[in-house]
C-alpha cells in the first residue's frame, strides 16, 4: 500500500501536469514492450516498435528490470518540461545520486553491462551515452505515437479539472482511477510495498500515463517534488501519427459545414454532450451525432464523467481548429499550459 500523506496546504497545491511526460511514457512503456498480456490494446504497438528497435533494449534492459524499483534519475522531474529537458538534466545527474539509485537495483536484476557500471564513475560520457539510448528507443516506441498519447492525457486532464471546479481538491482526488482512493487527508493506493510519502506542504503533481498499468508509479527518493504518475482513464490501441489520414479519410469527407464548423468550437475545452448542444445550438440527439462524426475522424476523445460524457479535443482536432496540423507538438513540448490486466508496471519500491 502507497500512503499520501496530505496538510491543508498540500491540497491547495494539488495539480495536474499540462501532458504527458516523454521521460516517464518512454520507461513505462519499455514495461509494456515486455508485457505478453493486454495484447488488445499495445499488441500490434509491440510489433510495430520491436521492428523498429536496434538494440536500445539490451541497455534499458539492466536498468528497468521487469518489476520492482528502476533509478529516479531516468525520470527527472524536469521531463514535465519537454524530451530535450528531461534529457539534459539527466546528463547533468550528480555523481553520487547514479551511484546511490544503481546501488538499490535489486539483486534479481541483471548484471549491469560495463557501459551501465561506469555511470557510475563520474563518467559525463557514460550519461550522454544512456541519454542517447533513451532518445533513440523513444523515437522508436513513443514518438511515433505522441499525438494519440497526448490526446489521451490531456482528455484525462479536462475530467480532472472539471472535478476540481466542481468539488476542489477533495473532488479531484476522489475520482482517481479505482486503484487510488482518497480518504483524508491520504491518498491511498495499490503498492507492491508498504510506502509512505508525507508531501509536507510541498503538493503534488498528478502525473496522467498512457503506459502505466495496474498501479501508480512515484519515486523512490522522498526529496524529489512529489509526483503521482497514474494511468489515463481510457487505454485503447495506440495509433502511430501517420495513420491517422489513412483511417479517418471516409469520416473527414463529411467534416463540412457551418454547424459542425461550431461543433468542433464548443468542445475546444471540454464539454459534456448537453453543454454541447447548448453552446452550439442543436439538439441533444444532434449534438450527439456531430460529436460522433468527429471522433471516428480523430478530432475528438470521449470519456465517461459520472453519469455524463465528456468530450475532449484530440491534438488534430485542435490544429484543425487553429488553423493546420503544423500546430501540432510533439514529444519535446507539453503544448498547452496546464491548470488543472498485465504485469503490474513496475512502481518504485
Amino acid at each position: 500500500m502507497l500512503r499520501i500523506h496530505f496538510t491543508g496546504g498540500d491540497l491547495g497545491a494539488v495539480r495536474t501536469a499540462a501532458g504527458p511526460d516523454p521521460l516517464w511514457e518512454t520507461i513505462l512503456s519499455f514495461h509494456r514492450l515486455r508485457d505478453r498480456r493486454g495484447a488488445p490494446a499495445f499488441g500490434e504497438w509491440r510489433t510495430e516498435t520491436r521492428v523498429r528497435l536496434k538494440g536500445e533494449t539490451r541497455l534499458l534492459g539492466a536498468l528497468v528490470p521487469r518489476r520492482g524499483y528502476f533509478p529516479d534519475f531516468l525520470t527527472p522531474p524536469e521531463g514535465r518540461f519537454g524530451l530535450a529537458e528531461g534529457l539534459q538534466a539527466l546528463r547533468a545527474t550528480p555523481g553520487e545520486q547514479v551511484r546511490t539509485e544503481l546501488a538499490l537495483l535489486g539483486p534479481g536484476a541483471p548484471a549491469l553491462p560495463a557501459r551501465i557500471g561506469a555511470l557510475s564513475e563520474d563518467d559525463p560520457a557514460e550519461l550522454g551515452r544512456l541519454a542517447d539510448a533513451l532518445r533513440a528507443y523513444h523515437r522508436a516506441a513513443v514518438e511515433p505515437y505522441w499525438p494519440h498519447i497526448r490526446a489521451r492525457a490531456e482528455a484525462d486532464r479536462v475530467v480532472r479539472g472539471r472535478a476540481l471546479l466542481d468539488g476542489g481538491a477533495d473532488e479531484l482526488l476522489a475520482t482517481l482511477p479505482p486503484m487510488i482512493r482518497w480518504r483524508a487527508p491520504v491518498l491511498e493506493a495499490d503498492y507492491p510495498v508498504d510506502r509512505e510519502l508525507f508531501l509536507d506542504g510541498r503538493g503534488l503533481l498528478l502525473q496522467p500515463s498512457f503506459f502505466c498499468r495496474g498501479t501508480p508509479v512515484v519515486y523512490r527518493d522522498p526529496t524529489l517534488p512529489p509526483v503521482l504518475v497514474y494511468p489515463v482513464t481510457q487505454v485503447d490501441a495506440p495509433t502511430a501519427a501517420g495513420h491517422l489520414g489513412r483511417g479517418a479519410g471516409p469520416s473527414l469527407g463529411r467534416l463540412v459545414g457551418r454547424t459542425r464548423s461550431a461543433v468542433l468550437s464548443a468542445i475546444e475545452h471540454g464539454t459534456t454532450t448537453s453543454e454541447l448542444a447548448r453552446r452550439a445550438g442543436v439538439s441533444l440527439a444532434s449534438a450527439s451525432q456531430h460529436a460522433c462524426v468527429l471522433r471516428e475522424a480523430g478530432l475528438v476523445v470521449t470519456l465517461r464523467h459520472g453519469n455524463a460524457v465528456l468530450h475532449t479535443l484530440t491534438p488534430l482536432g485542435a490544429a484543425l481548429l487553429n488553423g493546420g496540423a503544423q500546430g501540432v507538438p510533439g514529444p519535446g513540448r507539453t503544448g498547452r499550459t496546464g491548470t488543472t490486466s498485465g504485469t503490474v508496471p513496475s512502481p518504485r519500491t
